[in-house]
């Protein structure tokens, strides 16, 4: 099965990225493709439990998360990004894997495709 990388690198409210890096997650599973959703920077804050978007024009990334999980995607958020943004692993959306930069880099070796959101 052929894979591609998802980076998401900016928080998920105030822009559409989140938005664009789940729908093409979901597409690239539903054509058959093995897609991991690589959280880092902001993107971690995408991957948390609890979010309330009612404040802003934007739908709550949250269900989108859990869609792309019970669809097969694998999604990571990157250890370093977890800290530096103050999100804890307890507060991530279950099925999310917590994975370190040398992970990442490996992921991204073997994927001939990497898009960035």
């Amino acid at each position: 099965m052929e894979g591609i990388n998802i980076i998401l690198r900016k928080p998920p409210y105030g822009t559409v990225d989140a938005s664009e890096a789940l729908r093409h997650a979901l597409g690239g599973i539903t054509e058959d493709l093995s897609v991991n959703l690589l959280l880092i920077d902001g993107g971690v804050n995408a991957a948390r439990k609890g979010q309330f978007a009612t404040n802003t024009e934007y739908l709550s990334i949250e269900e989108g998360m859990r869609d792309c999980i019970d669809m097969g995607v694998n999604i990571y958020a990157d250890r370093t990004s977890l800290k530096d943004e103050c999100v804890e692993v307890q507060e991530l959306i279950e099925g999310v894997k917590v994975v370190g930069s040398s992970e990442i880099v490996e992921m991204l070796r073997s994927s001939s495709v990497t898009m960035i959101f």
